[in-house]
C-alpha cells in the first residue's frame, strides 16, 4: 500500500494544482534526498572498501575489493554529473588496469610468505611514513571549507554535456600539457621495454634484413631423395 500511494502521490505530476498538496517543489526535495541517499551508499562502500584492499590477507580479495572501490568512485563521478570520468573509470581502470592486476596476482606464483619475512624489519619505517600521511590528511581537513557550489552539477543545466566540455577544456587551455602528458607516458613505455628486454644466448630471434636479402639459391634446397629413404 505504501508504494502505491508513493506512486499516486508522485505520478500525478502536471495534473493537480498545489491546493492538493502537490507542487514542483515535492519532486525537487525527493530528487534531493535520493541523490543524498545514493552519494552516503556510495561513500560509505567506497570507504570500506577501500579499507578492505589494505587489510586483505588475501591478494585476490584486495582486487576484487579494490574494483568495488573504484565502481563507487564512478557512481559519485555520476552523481557530480561527470559522466564522462565516471565511464572512463570503469572502463580503463576496472576493465583494464584492475583486471591486469587479477590476472597478475593469479597467474604468478607469488611467495607471500617470503614477502612477508622483513615487515618487522621495516615497520618503524613503515609507521614514520603512516605518521607523516596522517599528518598531512588531518591538516588538510582541518582547514576544509564547504564551498555553496559544492552541489551544483559539472555543468549548467540546459549547456552542454560533461564530456563535450571537458573535450574543449583538454584540447584548447590543456593542449600542451596534454600533449606533455602523452610524451612522458611514451617515453615511460619504450624505457620499461627497454630495461625488460633481454638478449638470451641460443633463442632464434627474426631478422627482417636478411629474410627480404634473401635469393632463391639461399631460401630453397633441392635434395634427391632415394625411394623409401628418409631425409
Amino acid at each position: 500500500m505504501g508504494a502505491f500511494a508513493l506512486i499516486g502521490r508522485f505520478g500525478g505530476f502536471g495534473s493537480r494544482d498545489a491546493g492538493n498538496g502537490v507542487r514542483g517543489g515535492d519532486f525537487q526535495e525527493a530528487g534531493d534526498m535520493a541523490e543524498a541517499v545514493f552519494f552516503w551508499i556510495f561513500a560509505t562502500i567506497l570507504v570500506g572498501s577501500a579499507i578492505a584492499v589494505i587489510v586483505a590477507r588475501n591478494p585476490v580479495h584486495s582486487v576484487l575489493f579494490l574494483i568495488l572501490a573504484f565502481v563507487c568512485a564512478a557512481g559519485l563521478f555520476m552523481l557530480m554529473g561527470a559522466e564522462f570520468l565516471a565511464m572512463i573509470l570503469v572502463v580503463v581502470y576496472v576493465g583494464a588496469v584492475a583486471v591486469l592486476f587479477l590476472f597478475i596476482v593469479m597467474l604468478l606464483d607469488v611467495d607471500f610468505a617470503r614477502m612477508k619475512q622483513g615487515f618487522v624489519q621495516y615497520l618503524p619505517v613503515g609507521l614514520l611514513f603512516s605518521f607523516v600521511v596522517g599528518a598531512e590528511l588531518v591538516w588538510v581537513v582541518s582547514g576544509w571549507a564547504v564551498s555553496p557550489k559544492a552541489a551544483a552539477a559539472a555543468t549548467p543545466s540546459g549547456t552542454i554535456s560533461n564530456t563535450a566540455a571537458l573535450g574543449l577544456v583538454l584540447y584548447t587551455r590543456y593542449f600542451y600539457f596534454f600533449q606533455a602528458a602523452g610524451m612522458i607516458l611514451l617515453t615511460a613505455m619504450i624505457g620499461a621495454i627497454v630495461i625488460t628486454l633481454q638478449h638470451k644466448a641460443g633463442v632464434k630471434r627474426q631478422d627482417i634484413g636478411a629474410q627480404v636479402a634473401r635469393t632463391p639459391e639461399t631460401a630453397v634446397e633441392l635434395r634427391k631423395v632415394p625411394s623409401r629413404v628418409g631425409i
